[in-house]
């Protein structure tokens, strides 16, 4: 079942990321629980999960950024695509990135974007699949220490 995070799934969400890039899960301090409940009150930041017999086992974020150009209309970034190690090749994350084009679509926005690490053919594939191009944008990043 495909749906938003809900507040009292930190923990569960936190597990999952850690077959994403995360190599330890974070403690749970102050800054976390703040940044959390700031995410959670976002109307903007959803959190959508995919759960499979009670267990999450998939996630992405879709952000919707409002915006002066395009005719006022908002855009969607989504990050933090991930998918359980024990669940990849079912669609979990297709329909995660489903839902986040409903949210999308619903807020009017003119374009969804997403950036990728992954060089892997097969995860570029998996981002053409869903609909997305590397072929109209040039991303360039700058990491802040």
């Amino acid at each position: 079942m495909v749906r938003e995070v809900n507040e009292n799934e930190l923990r569960e969400l936190l597990e999952l990321y850690l077959h994403l890039h995360e190599e330890t899960m974070p403690e749970l301090t102050e800054h976390l629980s703040n940044t959390w409940d700031a995410i959670i009150q976002d109307k903007n930041h959803h959190i959508i999960v995919n759960e499979i017999d009670g267990k999450i086992v998939s996630s992405c974020v879709c952000v919707i950024i409002p915006n002066l150009t395009r005719s006022i209309r908002p855009y969607a970034f989504v990050e933090n695509v991930v998918t359980h190690l024990d669940y990849r090749g079912k669609g979990y994350a297709t329909e995660c990135l489903n839902y986040a084009k409903e949210i999308a679509m619903k807020t009017n926005c003119y374009k969804m974007m997403l950036l990728t690490g992954s060089k892997k053919e097969a995860t570029l594939n998996f981002y053409g699949n869903a609909g997305y191009n590397s072929t109209d944008k040039t991303a360039f990043i700058q990491w802040i220490e």
